[in-house]
């Protein structure tokens, strides 16, 4: 018998949802429910003052399980530029000091690699996964991290909350990230393969 009847999708982005529920498929499959925050009614945001991804997704688990008293999986990740000191980093949302959309954030990270070339443009996708359960305080993390190079211009596909993806060239392929096949974008995809993990390790847990 499971002790967890619920889990809390901890995020309002449409794409991480779809990802968080194929990622969560054998959690449900045992009987627990993978609820939204749409579901339960909650639109607040946390302050993300972590210094790290880690930091954050411990943050955002933390604020919206004690909203809802449900155990919650949240995530905070980002790209990392080498060349820009590891900018965006934990601000990729919000690099530009606001809520940016994805062609300004895309168009702002060209023009600060203008002069980069070759390996002054590898980068990298780094995800940090936490499911808090606030009955024993319980913290469980996972990570991944995928490795690339930023391209000289964005992919003629951009998927809505995903910029970054749209102009980092994975080194494995050789290709955009969203021109990947289903088969290849499951070997890379960070979000699903740090779920993959702490999914394992959940169940260990219950």
């Amino acid at each position: 018998m499971n002790r967890l009847k619920k889990i809390l999708i901890a995020t309002h982005n449409p794409g991480k949802i779809a990802e968080f529920k194929r990622g969560l498929k054998k959690l449900s499959d045992r009987g627990i429910k993978i609820v939204t925050l749409k579901d339960v009614g909650v639109e607040d945001k946390p302050e993300e003052t972590g210094k790290t991804f880690k930091e954050n997704a411990l943050i955002k688990a933390k604020f919206y399980s004690q909203k809802t008293g449900l155990p919650a999986l949240a995530d905070d990740g980002g790209l990392v530029i080498p060349y820009l000191k590891g900018e965006p980093g934990v601000k990729s949302a919000r690099w530009l000091g606001r809520e940016a959309t994805d062609q300004e954030l895309i168009a702002n990270t060209l023009i600060r690699l203008k002069n980069a070339k070759n390996k002054q443009r590898k980068a990298y996708l780094e995800l940090f996964l936490c499911f808090y359960d606030p009955d024993k305080n319980k913290q469980i993390f996972a990570n991944t991290k995928i490795n690339g190079h930023i391209a000289n211009r964005p992919n003629h596909v951009v998927i809505k909350g995903f910029p970054y993806r749209a102009l980092l060239i994975i080194d494995n392929y050789n290709r955009y990230y969203d021109d990947l096949t289903e088969n290849e974008h499951k070997t890379v995809n960070h979000r699903l393969l740090a779920l993959k993990k702490i999914v394992k390790n959940i169940n260990i847990y219950l």
